[in-house]
């Protein structure tokens, strides 16, 4: 790692990876393959040392790193790997009959070399599954992990190195000088998931050389809750989603949405929940995890104050901890209400009806993603049709992003591109447009000399 004050060069580092691109060494899909495998065996050798490095970092449990970041990635590898020969071939498309005879398609082609910068609540996941997908299409990559999580960025450097084709995949450790340095390189494409203020930096950076670019950020994603929700499963699905590594997951639910009929019965379920997945005292649970730094652990800590404490609220700065912290009576405009929390702390807001609710949410910025908790699907359907997000899940959270069919990612403030699945090799692919045509046949149609013949011709071809 770079010392912050230097001002580190990438010139040779990129001409290498470019010299590797240019000589085609990352577009067979026999090499591709090869290096998706390797990413497999990667993650599947080096499990303890992995989940290790992300509890240093975060205090992440066990199973939280192995369902959210390991397991999700060998699933997220094998699926490519199963369908990167379909994923590849050329596609065909329907040529005009003025253009006879000719056949097109579309060809996916790799970008070049791509540029992924990762977040510290993920390090390790939210890294290599944009990896896959650049690999999988072809490109060359630099990797930038985050310095906020130093065990999981040291780590994956060393593993990259020794499982990956280093002339064409690469890692940059550090922090804000390389991050800078790096952003004023010419990327095919820049990959980031972050928060929306880097992201805006990002974006002007890429401006610079044209260079396109996924945003994958985050935003308040609202949980409305109806009356005629489960409130048993909605309480533990709720909780289970937003106290993951202790609220720090982008698409956590960020504030509730309860009919005034449930709002009760529903914060005493959730109160019931929490100490059920962590005892009476959830400082002393293995299963729950811990602020990533000091600055982080103020800024939720100021925001306690927003309302009232229902349940939680107790801290430990010298380590890092917060309580799963339920408040209530929370003002639309409090302070809680006006970032994303990224934290333990869940609001939990009154409405008297789902019409209303609907209208809290599409007052503010489009969030990445939405829960609606109902048993009447006309009630879910008016809210997935009368709202924007990201994406929508139904009586659970986050969940959707497991789904490799669906694209995951972003809309106004929460982000621009999405990946997943195919959509990660879409993400890293161009679509080239092709046209063949065949020299045996050259109608003079469209030719001069132009004559009103050519023109009906022309009109009733088009």
């Amino acid at each position: 790692m770079h010392d912050s004050t230097s001002s580190p060069d990438y010139t040779t580092l990129i001409g290498t990876l470019r010299t590797s691109f240019g000589a085609g060494r990352s577009r067979p899909i026999s090499w591709r393959i090869q290096q998706l495998s390797a990413i497999d065996h990667l993650v599947g050798q080096h499990e303890r040392e992995i989940t290790d490095a992300l509890h240093a970092d975060v205090g992440k449990p066990f199973l939280e790193s192995l369902g959210a970041e390991l397991t999700f990635l060998r699933s997220e590898a094998k699926y490519a790997i199963r369908r990167l020969r379909l994923w590849t071939r050329k596609r065909k498309v329907n040529s005009p009959v003025a253009l006879q005879p000719a056949k097109s398609y579309i060809q996916p082609e790799p970008l070049g070399l791509v540029l992924i910068i990762g977040p510290w609540n993920y390090p390790f996941q939210l890294i290599l599954s944009p990896l896959l997908g650049a690999i999988a299409a072809g490109n060359c990559a630099i990797v930038k992990p985050s310095e906020l999580a130093p065990a999981t960025s040291s780590l994956l450097a060393q593993l990259i190195g020794q499982y990956l084709d280093t002339s064409c995949i690469r890692v940059v450790e550090g922090g804000i000088a390389e991050t800078t340095q790096l952003l004023q390189q010419r990327f095919d494409h820049i990959f980031y998931t972050g928060n929306g203020t880097v992201g805006r930096i990002i974006l002007r950076a890429a401006a610079e050389n044209l260079t396109p670019v996924t945003l994958e950020l985050g935003g308040k994603s609202p949980c409305i809750i109806d009356a005629s929700a489960d409130l048993d499963v909605t309480a533990r699905r709720i909780t289970w989603g937003k106290f993951f590594n202790a609220g720090q997951t982008c698409v956590a639910p960020d504030y509730l949405l309860v009919h005034s009929s449930v709002h009760d019965a529903l914060v005493a379920r959730i109160k019931a929940t929490i100490q059920q997945f962590y005892g009476a005292d959830p400082k002393e649970s293995p299963d729950y995890a811990r602020i990533v730094n000091l600055r982080h652990h103020r800024r939720l800590c100021a925001l306690l104050g927003s309302g009232d404490v229902a349940v939680g609220g107790e801290a430990d700065e010298e380590n890092l901890y917060l309580a799963p912290t339920l408040l209530t009576h929370v003002p639309a405009d409090s302070a809680v209400m006006a970032e994303e929390i990224f934290g333990p702390i869940l609001p939990v807001l009154s409405i008297s009806s789902i019409d209303e609710a609907i209208h809290f949410v599409k007052a503010r910025e489009k969030p990445l993603a939405l829960y609606v908790f109902s048993k009447d699907e006309a009630v879910q359907r008016r809210v997935i049709h009368s709202t924007s997000s990201g994406g929508v899940a139904v009586n659970h959270v986050w969940l959707h992003l497991a789904v490799p069919g669906l694209p995951f990612g972003g809309v106004g403030q929460s982000g621009m591109g999405a990946y997943h699945g195919r959509w990660t090799f879409e993400t890293f692919s161009h679509r080239k447009a092709v046209l063949v045509k065949s020299t045996k046949v050259d109608p003079t149609l469209f030719y001069p000399p132009y004559t009103e013949l050519k023109a009906r011709w022309i009109r009733r071809l088009l």
